[in-house]
């Protein structure tokens, strides 16, 4: 059966007339003529039966469904493009994986480990993106994710990888000798939130048997890696991983000031759909990773 997609020209076209809001722009910008935009055009609203532009005097505007149609057809050729010059760089013996990560995790646990992987395995290159929170993978081109949280998601298989505690951190400057702070202090001192995990200070001082006023107020940041450097500039205390602030622990730009590491409930995970469980890449990387979450954890 004929499937019912429109010329990759005639696409092209349209996705460069509705980022720029303007046929001769994006004439210009593909090296044709700005009757061949609008015969291209022309000829895609006569394919799908929409109006996706209106016309007028002072130029063209896009319509309600041009403007959502321009947002996916801009996503798609992008994942076209991405495809080609994958394949490009690779040749036909390359093989690579997207990964949809979370971002400080990344940053701060994954790369600096990930060349060991590539040297045991030049032929698959690893593409990491951020993504800070569950999405489905039939809207994503990403193979698998690494998310932290409390299972895998409906429809995926998981690899299990590290379990995840909070510490409180602080600057020196702040902390001012204190690696244990009382009830009294954390009344005095600024709480620095995550936008994600509202209620994290709360949790953390349950734990102890604490409770401490205005445990939800404080600035929200959404990433601990913004937590972590919030900390090191002496704006409030910050509830982070350990192992996300090992080098600023190490360097004596954030020092605890509590003892307790207390377990939040999350564990970080290889989360992939049930359509990629048989892939031998995604299978070595991550094998891969569990070796190093296992080395990490001793």
């Amino acid at each position: 059966m004929r499937r019912k997609i429109p010329s990759t020209g005639a696409l092209a076209a349209f996705e460069a007339a509705a980022r720029h809001q303007s046929y001769t722009k994006a004439a210009e910008e593909l090296a044709v003529t700005q009757s061949a935009v609008c015969r291209q055009i022309a000829a895609l609203e006569e394919f799908l039966g929409v109006r996706l532009f209106q016309r007028s005097r002072r130029g063209v505007a896009l319509t309600d469904a041009g403007q959502r149609y321009g947002r996916q057809v801009r996503a798609r050729l992008e994942e076209v493009e991405r495809d080609a010059l994958e394949l490009m760089s690779r040749g036909a013996e390359g093989v690579a994986l997207e990964l949809g990560v979370v971002p400080t995790f990344a940053t701060k646990w994954l790369l600096p480990r990930l060349p060991g992987f590539t040297r045991a395995h030049p032929s698959i290159q690893v593409h990491l993106t951020a993504r800070t929170r569950p999405f489905l993978f039939d809207d994503t081109p990403f193979h698998a994710a690494i998310h932290a949280g409390t299972g895998a998601w409906p429809g995926t298989e998981g690899l299990f990888l590290l379990p995840e505690s909070l510490v409180a951190v602080a600057s020196p400057a702040l902390a001012a000798g204190r690696r244990d702070f009382t009830a009294g202090d954390w009344r005095n001192v600024v709480l620095l939130q995550q936008g994600t995990r509202p209620y994290a200070w709360r949790d953390w001082f349950a734990a102890q048997g604490l409770r401490v006023e205005g445990d939800l107020a404080g600035p929200r940041l959404e990433l601990f890696s913004m937590l972590a450097e919030a900390a090191t500039r002496s704006m409030g205390v910050a509830l982070v991983p350990p192992f996300l602030v090992e080098d600023e622990l190490a360097r004596g730009s954030l020092v605890t000031v509590s003892p307790q590491a207390v377990p939040s409930g999350r564990a970080y995970r290889l989360i992939y759909p049930e359509r990629e469980s048989g892939s031998a890449a995604l299978r070595l990387f991550g094998t891969w990773l569990q070796t190093q979450a296992q080395a990490a954890a001793a």
